[in-house]
């Protein structure tokens, strides 16, 4: 019952609301909103901290400092492989919504009109997103109209998953200004980039499908053995969570359990395009 209740509050956690569904929550509240705010951005920030703390404890009831520390590990390296998709999934947006944003940009060039009043159509497209993408892209036009540095507000701008692209963005920009070569080519040659790398990211996600069920699967093999055990009548959870022996043998199978899920993960990402 404790890990049952255990995995139901690190689900909780994991489901908070995101930002903007905190302030929409939030602005319902009375007077305690702004502790409740500060509460609920800590919890955010610190999901991880809080999953591991609730399974260590969880883990240390049912067996002791071995259990605690058996816990502590798998709460960790789930947490570490939702971490990486969440940021895999992220920047593949992020990238999307920039190329879109760049096509939009481009045809504004094309069609004759100024590059701050491009940047900005290509901005306000896509307003109601109100995500990172579109507020750098504000950014950019309002240097662009006041005349400041472009490609230093396109550096500077930015969510930082993006980083490689609006710096190639900066490049491309300082390079029709000093040689006069159309804006809206070279930004179109970015664009085309960017395009063909989601593309290209998507097709590598498609076909490592298969070894990311079979790293999935191997690392529920334990589990499995440890229930057909009990089946049996071979009581592996009295020896793992009441022996001495067994607690060493729970924290160095955990172990190498997850250094396997940890490294299975680092393998799959590194197949993917960055």
């Amino acid at each position: 019952m404790l890990s049952v209740a255990a995995a139901v509050l690190a689900a909780g956690v994991l489901c908070w609301p995101a930002s903007a569904g905190r302030l929409r929550l939030i602005e319902l509240r009375g007077p305690c909103a702004p502790a409740v705010m500060v509460l609920a951005s800590w919890v955010t920030d610190h999901s991880g901290m809080v999953l591991i703390g609730l399974a260590a404890a969880a883990g240390a009831l049912r067996a002791g400092l071995a259990g605690g520390l058996a816990a502590a590990m798998v709460a960790g390296t789930a947490a570490t492989c939702w971490r990486v998709s969440r940021a895999r999934r992220t920047a593949a947006t992020a990238t999307t919504e920039l190329s879109d944003a760049l096509g939009i940009l481009v045809a504004e060039l094309r069609a004759g009109a100024h590059p701050a009043d491009a940047v900005q159509a290509a901005a306000d497209s896509r307003a109601e997103a109100a995500s990172a993408v579109i507020r750098a892209l504000a950014t950019v036009a309002a240097a662009a109209r006041l005349g400041g540095d472009v490609p230093a507000a396109l550096r500077s701008a930015g969510p930082r998953q993006l980083r490689c692209w609006w710096d190639q963005l900066a490049g491309a920009w300082s390079l029709a200004e000093q040689h006069g070569i159309a804006l809206a080519d070279v930004l179109d040659a970015v664009r085309c980039d960017a395009e063909h790398r989601v593309r290209f990211t998507a097709e590598v996600q498609a076909r490592l499908a298969g070894p990311r069920a079979t790293a999935v699967v191997l690392a529920g093999l334990p589990l499995l053995g440890l229930a057909l055990g009990q089946a049996l009548g071979a009581s592996p959870w009295y020896v793992l969570c009441e022996t001495p022996m067994g607690h060493l043998l729970l924290v160095i199978g955990t172990a190498l359990a997850c250094a396997g899920v940890w490294w299975s993960t680092r393998l799959i990402s590194g197949a993917v395009p960055a």
